[in-house]
C-alpha cells in the first residue's frame, strides 16, 4: 500500500502517536508523517505510507495555513497551554502589527529543533541555558479573525518551518491557546479523518462516514480514513512542487 492519508490529528496526543497506531493497523506498513505538530495542536497531518514516505521532503516544503487563538495579557514558558503561565494584564494593541514576507524568526526553546545535536526542547527541561538560532521563514499572510478583552483569533499562511507559537509571542503578552492547522498546500482539513485512536488496541479501524467527494474514491481498509495515491496527491501539486 502506498497512500497519503489525510489524518485530523486531536489534541493531547502526538504526531508520533498517530503514526503509530495507523501503522499497527496497517499491518506494520512503513509509515511517517510530513510536518509534526504540538501535542496540543489539532489538524490535518498528512501520514506518508509505503514508498510514498520517500516524498516526505515534497510535502514537508508545502505553505501550511493555521488558525490560532491567542491569550492575551499573559505569557507562557512554552509558548502554549502546557507552559508554566503568568498573567501580565499587558494587552497587545487593539490592531497589532502583522508581520508578513520573510522575517527572521528563533524558535521556541521547547521545540524540536536541534541545538548542539540535541532537540532543544531536552535541553529545556533539563534548566539550561542556550540560545536557539534564528531562521528565515515566509509569512503570506497573517491576519485577525475576531478579537476580545483577552483573546484573539488569527489566520496564518507560512512557509514549512515556521513556529505559529512565536509569532504570537512576538506580538506583546500573548501565547497560542489552541492551534490548528487547516492546510498543508491544496490539502486541506475539511478532506481529513480522525485517526482510529479509540481502536488501537483492537488492530482496526473505526469506519468513517463517508468520504469526501474531493477526494479519490479509493480503497478504505476496514473502514481506513480518507486516501490519496501517490499519483493523485503528486497531481494536486503546483507543477513546480512534484
Amino acid at each position: 500500500m502506498d497512500r497519503v492519508l489525510l489524518i485530523d490529528k486531536p489534541a493531547g496526543v502526538t504526531s508520533h502517536d498517530v503514526v503509530a497506531v495507523i501503522r499497527r493497523a496497517l499491518g506494520g506498513a512503513k509509515t511517517g508523517h510530513a510536518g509534526t505538530l504540538d501535542p496540543f495542536a489539532t489538524g490535518l497531518l498528512l501520514v506518508l505510507v509505503g514508498k510514498a514516505t520517500r516524498l516526505q521532503s515534497t510535502f514537508m516544503a508545502l505553505t501550511k495555513r493555521y488558525e490560532t487563538v491567542a491569550r492575551l495579557g499573559a505569557v507562557s514558558s512554552t509558548g502554549d497551554p502546557e507552559g508554566e503561565i503568568a498573567l501580565t494584564g499587558k494587552i497587545p494593541p487593539q490592531q497589532p502589527e502583522l508581520p508578513t514576507g520573510q522575517l527572521r524568526q528563533r524558535p521556541p526553546i521547547y521545540s524540536a529543533v536541534k541545538v548542539g545535536g540535541e532537540r532543544a526542547y531536552r535541553r529545556a527541561r533539563r534548566g539550561e541555558s542556550f540560545e536557539m538560532p534564528e531562521r528565515i521563514v515566509t509569512v503570506d499572510r497573517f491576519q485577525q479573525i475576531w478579537r476580545e478583552p483577552e483573546r484573539a483569533c488569527f489566520e496564518i499562511e507560512c512557509s514549512a518551518g515556521t513556529y505559529v507559537r512565536s509569532l504570537i509571542a512576538d506580538l506583546g503578552d500573548a501565547y497560542c491557546e489552541t492551534l490548528r492547522r487547516t492546510a498543508i498546500g491544496p490539502f486541506d482539513v475539511g478532506d481529513a479523518v480522525a485517526p482510529p485512536l479509540g481502536a488501537r488496541s483492537t488492530g482496526r479501524f473505526v469506519a468513517p462516514a463517508a468520504a469526501s467527494p474531493n477526494l479519490n474514491p479509493a480503497s478504505w481498509l476496514c473502514g481506513a480514513p480518507a486516501e490519496l495515491t501517490i499519483e493523485h496527491a503528486l497531481a494536486a501539486l503546483p507543477p513546480a512542487q512534484r
